[in-house]
This record gives structure tokens, sequence and C-alpha cells, in this order.
């Protein structure tokens, strides 16, 4: 068989997406037949080598899992809490066993859809800019948009050094003092709608995200999960390795 990078191996091991996999590797814990390893693009032959990971043995699993969660308010979506404030973790909705770890993230005081999965190369399809992914949110903004500010967030604008963009923002609803916006993004940096709304001026009073691709919320109420189907899988990632599985409703 042919080598491939070890940052991809990792995450086709379901460690984490293939940009955390080049962090960890950068790390130095790993290990390739015991050896450290600390360049992400070192050749590994998944047949003859030995990778390990914290000095645990890793390799590819035979069968992937992919979740759709309805994250509520008032979870965090990283795997722990890192300021050790022990506030409750979205994953401990998905009652399954192994790891599983988020594509893409909301924040703590947002809401909706989130992927979970053990492979990291559907990750990092979905994730990276350039398979333009649509992800959209139905964002709940102080005051109303003008033309003009609904135009400066599709063309892009800078905030603390950092641009943000986004292909498309559509009234919903409007009210006296706040209007729902339908906004669509193919990007996805660190609080991106925040961010955004911060540079328009517009505080944001609520944020949910209802659609990945062609995965939606329908059905789903808040902490309830679904396995994808086979088909939304085959549309998220056309050559993904999983078939996915099939499953009813949980909460």
């Amino acid at each position: 068989m042919a080598t491939e990078r070890l940052a991809k191996f990792i995450a086709r091991c379901g460690v984490a997406s293939r940009r955390k996999s080049e962090e960890i590797v950068r790390s130095g814990r790993v290990k390739v037949n015991r050896a450290v390893v600390t360049d992400p693009a070192h050749p590994v032959d998944p047949v003859s080598d030995m990778v390990w990971l914290d000095n645990k043995a890793v390799s590819p699993a035979l069968r992937r899992r992919y979740i759709a969660l309805y994250k509520p308010a008032g979870y965090l979506s990283d795997l722990a809490d890192t300021e050790g404030r022990d506030r409750p973790l979205a994953r401990s909705l998905i009652r399954l066993e192994g790891a599983l770890f988020p594509v893409g993230r909301l924040d703590y005081a947002s809401e909706g859809l989130m992927i979970f999965t053990d492979d990291g190369e559907f990750a990092n399809h979905i994730m990276h800019p350039r398979y333009k992914v649509e992800k959209e949110y139905h964002v709940k903004l102080s005051g109303s948009l003008t033309q003009e500010e609904m135009r400066r967030a599709t063309a892009g604008l800078s905030v603390g050094g950092e641009r943000y963009r986004v292909k498309a923002v559509t009234p919903i609803r409007r009210a006296e003092k706040n209007t729902w916006y339908r906004i669509i993004a193919t990007e996805g940096k660190h609080h991106h709608i925040r961010k955004l709304a911060e540079g328009l001026a517009h505080h944001v009073l609520r944020l949910r995200r209802v659609r990945i691709g062609p995965v939606t919320l329908t059905g789903l109420k808040p902490g309830e999960w679904r396995p994808l189907a086979p088909e939304e899988i085959r549309r998220l990632v056309p050559d993904a390795a999983g078939a996915g599985w099939t499953g009813g409703l949980h909460r």
C-alpha cells in the first residue's frame, strides 16, 4: 500500500480533524515504530508501520460514526472545559461509547446543529473553506441592518485584525428593536457570526445553526441526536470512505 502523511493517517484513525491532528503531531505526542515524529507530513505505511499516540497504538476504525446533535444553549462544544468550570458538554448528550469529536463548534451561548464523528477526513472536508460547505444560521440581531451593512457583511470586513465575511444575509422577521436574519457562511472562524455583528455595531441576541450542507435540524429538539443517513453523508462528502449507519431519534 502507498504511504500517506502522518497527520492524515491520525485523522483517519478518528483521533481528531486533519488540522487538529497536525497540531497533535507537532506537539511530540506521536511515535512511528516507537520513534517520536513531529513532522505532520512524515510518510507512514498503514500496513507495516505502527503509530502510537500518547503510547497507545492507533489504527483506522472499520466502521465510522456520523451524528447530528441539536446542541442547546449552555453546553460546551469542546470535549473538555479547559477553564475548569465544569460546564456541561454537548458530547455528553450523545449516549454512545467511544471517541467522537465535534466537526466545528458553536459557542456556549449558541444553539443548533452540530455534527460529531470519528472520521477526521470527513471532518476536514466539511470545515475546510476550500470545500465551501454551507452552514446556515438564524440570528437575532439588535436593531436592523441597512442595505449597506448587509453588503459589507458579504463583501467582508476586518475585526481585530481578522477578516470576516458571509455568503448571504437575508431578513426573516423584523420587530421594533430587533430583527431575525438568515445567514449563510462557508467559513468557520472562531465566533465568526458574533465577530461580524460586532464589526457592524450590532449585538447578537440569539444564534441558532439550522443547517450544515444537506443536514438540517428538522425533527430534532434541543438535546436530541440521530445518526446521519447514508445519503446525507454522500452529499456532504461524495467520496467519503464511511458508509454511515441508520437509526432512530435519541435524547
